[in-house]
Parts: structure tokens; sequence; C-alpha cells
């Protein structure tokens, strides 16, 4: 059996899959600050301010979570295809 840390493959995987960990985090962490603006802003007032706030944090926040949320699936399935061939 191969060690797979020779292999370029799953050595650019295993880079995929961190780049990926990252963008989910960033974007979740983004996500929960647009949240808690909202919250904010309709506790105190809604501004136009805090209105260009939420959606830029929101377009942020799915703008790293949905490819990085497909990229992740991706590099879960190969890793589950090459364990099942015996890879």
């Amino acid at each position: 059996m191969a060690d797979p840390n020779d292999d370029p493959v799953r050595r650019r995987r295993a880079q995929v899959a961190q780049w990926t960990l990252l963008a989910n985090r960033i974007g979740y962490l983004v996500l929960a600050l647009a949240v808690s603006l909202f919250v904010v802003a309709f506790v105190f007032s809604f501004t136009a301010t805090m209105a260009t706030l939420i959606v830029i944090c929101l377009v942020v926040s799915f703008a790293l979570l949905a490819p990085s949320i497909v990229l992740g699936y991706a590099v879960k399935a190969a890793e589950r295809e090459d364990a099942e061939r015996g890879l």
C-alpha cells in the first residue's frame, strides 16, 4: 500500500480540505455576525447603515459557505471511495 503522503492527489485533497474547513469556519462566523447585527438593529434602531452591514455579512458568508460546503462533501466522498477501493 502506498504512503498517502507520497500521492500528489491525496496531498492536494488534504490541502483543499484544510481550505474548506477554514472557509466554513469564517463563513459561519460572518453569518453569526450578521444575525447578531440583525438582533442589535431590531432591538435598537434599524438604520440604513445597519441594513447595509447585515447584507454585506450575508453576502460574504454565502460566498464563502456555498463552495466550501460543496468542496468539503467532494473531498469526503473521494476519500470514502478511495477507502472502499483499498487505496
